[in-house]
């Protein structure tokens, strides 16, 4: 049998979780509080824990996940945030958190990392000094922005290049940052260029340095900026712009850790770790060669996807108020938003996004003309942004338990009747199938339809 641990201050979550996870094979075990986790963990061990960080006492799922890897260092825990943050994400990955998962759950990503959390065995995570000063700007409590924060966790501990992928305005600099942030390479420079902003007879100097006499204006010998991140990092943005020349000399630095400034008769040794973000499709850009497959290789070992505003709506009052916040110091003014204003915000479709937001915030408040931002202070492209209906269709989206519900009666439906097929299909036993029936008020008659 394998054991499981369910700890959660709500009793429906722990009942929820232990039928999503009931197996023949499994004993699932809940706990309502953090003292009686730790009670029975110590009585007998567990094959897998999954808790929630906020559980209303004063210790919390990150407390109990510490206490748990001091006892069993080869244990699995499985921490489930309502309100993730990168500070959360990066401390849950260094305490050696198997998995970090958003609620509100998706069911397949919890079931699949039971799985996986149940198969593997984990090795104790490097511990690493957290930076002193986290990185300001990422905000969002969404699944993707949380996946975005564990993927920066893990990262971070790495000395591997990153690439960032995203549209323009998505906030890839700040992850970036957030990365050498919450590296060993904190303490030193972070030095940032954009490959696509700089004219292609000048990036090579910017990027490599030049010695005097290089060219026509080159005075003096100029370090580069690989040289003067050295022992930090170089961010790359917009490296998909660069030329197919100057791809091969980044690549050259990427394997030989080394620069040749323009003009120079030997390379210089350089020890930086590479960043690099683009806003195109490079794997296409590589397939119509126009970016080398070698680099691209080389600059994607870890690969971090910031999602565009779109994709991430439940985010926009949050960023909203952050920026609003920032724009009212700057203007020496206190201006609040209504949650009219805040509701045109979040159904506009942000083609500029993050940035876009940040700016139209910046730009009410410089313009508005009382001590309230109204809808109809808005530009005319957020007050046509979307029908008039939809504000009240985000209103009217079924809840969580409404929608398993739905998907149940779906699934036995869709089994024609057949109470062991539709268990089959949903990954669970009949008993289970039987529980969740009873729980969401569904009659299974004896031929095996829902009512």
């Amino acid at each position: 049998m394998r054991r499981i641990l369910i700890v959660d201050d709500d009793r429906e979550t722990c009942r929820f979780m232990a039928e999503l996870l009931a197996a023949p094979d499994r004993e699932i075990v809940p706990a309502y509080d953090p003292a009686t986790a730790l009670d029975l963990a110590r009585a007998r061990p567990f094959d897998l824990i999954i808790s929630d960080i906020n559980l209303g006492a004063a210790l919390s799922g990150l407390d109990l996940l510490r206490a748990f890897r001091a006892a069993n260092p080869r244990g699995p825990v499985l921490l489930i945030s309502g309100f993730g943050t990168l500070e959360t994400a990066i401390e849950a990955v260094r305490a050696g958190a198997f998995d970090y998962i958003s609620k509100p759950f998706n069911i397949a990503e919890v079931k699949a990392a039971v799985e996986r959390a149940l198969a593997e065995a984990r090795e104790p995570a490097a511990g690493v000094p957290a930076a002193e000063t986290p990185p300001a700007g990422l905000v969002g409590r969404t699944a993707g922005m949380l996946d975005v924060y564990k993927q920066i966790a893990h990262a971070a501990d790495s000395m591997a290049p990153v690439l960032i992928v995203g549209e323009s305005g998505t906030g890839k600099e700040l992850v970036a940052r957030a990365v050498h942030a919450h590296s060993r390479r904190a303490g030193r420079p972070f030095v940032p260029i954009n490959c696509g902003a700089i004219a292609e007879s000048l990036l090579e100097s910017e990027l490599f340095g030049h010695v005097r006499g290089a060219f026509t204006g080159a005075i003096a010998d100029a370090k580069g900026i690989f040289e003067q991140a050295n022992g930090g990092t170089v961010f790359l943005d917009e490296i998909g712009e660069t030329s197919a020349a100057l791809q091969v000399k980044l690549l050259r630095v990427l394997e030989e850790s080394e620069v040749r400034p323009v003009g120079a008769n030997r390379p210089v040794k350089v020890d930086v770790r590479v960043v690099a973000a683009t806003n195109v499709d490079l794997e296409k850009a590589v397939a119509e060669q126009r970016f080398r497959q070698d680099l691209f290789y080389r600059i994607s070992v870890v690969v971090i996807r910031m999602p565009p505003l779109r994709e991430r709506r439940t985010d926009i009052p949050l960023l909203a108020a952050r920026f609003l916040h920032d724009a009212c110091a700057r203007a020496a003014r206190q201006v609040e938003l209504t949650p009219a204003a805040v509701e045109a915000l979040t159904v506009y479709p942000w083609p500029g996004n993050v940035r876009e937001l940040e700016n139209t915030i910046e730009r009410l408040v410089l313009f508005s003309r009382g001590s309230t931002i109204d809808a109809e202070d808005l530009p005319p492209a957020f007050r046509h942004a979307a029908p008039a209906l939809e504000p009240q269709l985000f209103r009217d989206l079924p809840s969580l338990d409404e929608l398993e519900r739905r998907y149940l009666v779906h699934v036995l439906e869709h089994a024609g009747g057949n109470r062991t097929r539709a268990a089959e299909i949903l990954g669970i036993d009949r008993r289970t199938l039987y529980r969740m029936a009873e729980r969401y008020g569904i009659d299974l008659k004896e031929d095996g339809r829902a009512e």
